[in-house]
């Protein structure tokens, strides 16, 4: 079979990792791709929402099975792209539909489908320039810290969590006058939960599901989860407070109902679906949805699967994903992410990579990476994510240290904390 990869992140790296391990595999092409993805198919220079130019590489390289990563395209509806063309229309793509990708695209569209689906989660209230006043009583009427989420993509930056009422009111105006663009010409007022948040990721043929490892990543840029929010610096699966009690509170009360919601509204979905969940001692409350998996958990996770995830993907496509065989290993995976200096500010592009090949016992997952000739070049923020398999936590991330310690390229920077707050 050939398969195309739709991004250019860790998680399509780690994506591309997974599937060329599979003896279904025939070719392996990556769109745009990296540094990393270039060892394992060809890269091909097209945008993640070109789709006249995807359409093209696809029918060229006989193409039979396409994985979109990022959210962008999904929101963009590639998949509705696809079924709507004579010649593209019988190639899976492993990706919800624009309808079902509102679930990440829209924040206001999935509280209301949480709430009608009765799904647990934080009491919200939706503003926009029309009901501004009742937005502000909405926040006078909740205890701080008070939590504003943008209702569109925002680049991961479309939440802000204030301490003051006359800050939030504040940030609520500027926010609807375009702060975060059109993203944020709707504003999600939630009530803020305290527990500690973990990351689950299904499966789903649009009927059957299966829930792959959870894990935690962690957001801000220092020590200690202080400063500023990232893309993610790291991730660690299996999460310990994520028990076997406390995953089937989940099963029961987030993911049978999801799936059954999105069956009752007429909604295909077949994908990857990613719960942001708060555990709030003990009881599970969900923040929000993705249509797609994480980044940085998707290289922690992938270490995890020992399944063949061409076959589970073509379980996705064919509607009998309940007859696939999903084996999960028991052992500990983590990722240490490895940034820019300056990130997630300015950060400069362009630094040499050194000494990645004195890596052992680790993956190395490229993310903000290219090749220029054979130099392996920093080309983002969150340039690799080193990821390691052990039999506890702590070996995890000793090797991932260890192994992260070895590569270098100038200002480069890691948090030496993860899982700090898993012991």
């Amino acid at each position: 079979m050939n398969i195309l990869i739709i991004g250019s992140g860790g998680r399509e790296h780690a994506f591309a990792w997974k599937l060329k391990q599979s003896s279904k595999l025939d070719k392996l092409f990556i769109a745009p791709g990296n540094a990393g993805t270039a060892a394992l198919g060809q890269n091909l220079a097209i945008d993640t929402t070109d789709f006249s130019a995807i359409r093209g590489a696809v029918l060229e390289n006989r193409i039979q099975m396409v994985v979109v990563g990022p959210e962008i395209p999904l929101v963009a509806g590639i998949h509705d792209f696809f079924l709507a063309d004579a010649q593209l229309k019988k190639i899976p793509v492993i990706g919800p539909g624009s309808q079902g990708a509102r679930l990440e695209g829209s924040k206001e569209f999935a509280k209301e489908f949480m709430v009608r689906n009765g799904i647990p989660t934080a009491k919200y209230f939706t503003v926009h320039q029309g009901n501004l006043d009742q937005g502000i009583e909405f926040l006078k009427s909740v205890q701080a810290p008070y939590v504003l989420k943008a209702d569109g993509l925002a680049a991961g930056k479309g939440v802000l969590i204030i301490e003051h009422l006359h800050e939030a009111i504040h940030s609520l105006e500027e926010m609807l006058n375009g702060l975060f663009g059109s993203a944020s010409s709707t504003v999600v007022i939630e009530e803020f939960l305290s527990g500690v948040e973990c990351s689950v990721f299904v499966l789903t043929d649009g009927i059957h599901y299966k829930i792959l490892p959870e894990a935690k990543d962690y957001k801000r840029i220092g020590e200690g989860d202080t400063g500023l929010n990232t893309g993610g610096m790291g991730a660690i699966s299996p999460v310990p407070f994520a028990t076997p009690d406390f995953m089937r509170k989940v099963e029961e009360r987030m993911v049978v109902p999801t799936i059954r919601g999105l069956r009752k509204e007429k909604i295909d979905f077949k994908g990857f679906i990613f719960l942001g969940l708060m555990s709030c001692e003990g009881e599970p409350y969900l923040i929000e949805y993705n249509v797609r998996m994480g980044d940085p958990e998707t290289e922690a996770v992938m270490m995890r699967i020992q399944s063949d995830l061409v076959d589970l993907l073509e379980g996705v496509a064919e509607g009998n994903l309940d007859e696939k065989n999903l084996v999960i290993d028991s052992r500990t995976a983590v990722t240490v992410v490895v940034v820019a200096g300056g990130y997630p500010g300015n950060y400069e592009k362009g630094k040499k990579i050194k000494h990645l090949g004195s890596v052992e016992d680790s993956v190395v997952f490229h993310a903000g990476t290219k090749l220029e000739g054979e130099t392996v070049l920093t080309n983002g923020g969150r340039v690799l994510a080193v990821s390691s398999l052990a039999d506890s936590m702590d070996e995890a991330l000793a090797l991932s240290y260890k192994n992260t310690d070895k590569i270098f390229f100038d200002s480069m920077y890691y948090r030496t904390d993860l899982g700090f707050d898993l012991k």
